[in-house]
């Protein structure tokens, strides 16, 4: 294990304690929300369409 292991954080707990982290640490904190926001958003949007496509076969 290296110094990068410890500088690239693999996940973040919401509500953690920011006290001990570093402000570079925080911005990769924020990109790796960031992402996960968009795969959330992703899902969404395919269930949402897997919903629809539903609807229309069953007229609902």
């Amino acid at each position: 294990m290296d110094d990068d292991d410890f500088a690239k954080p693999k996940s973040h707990e919401v509500g953690m304690s920011l006290d001990a982290i570093s402000v570079d640490e925080l911005h990769v904190r924020i990109g790796l929300l960031e992402q996960e926001i968009e795969r959330l958003r992703a899902e969404i949007e395919t269930k949402q369409s897997s919903k629809a496509a539903a609807n229309a076969v069953f007229k609902i």
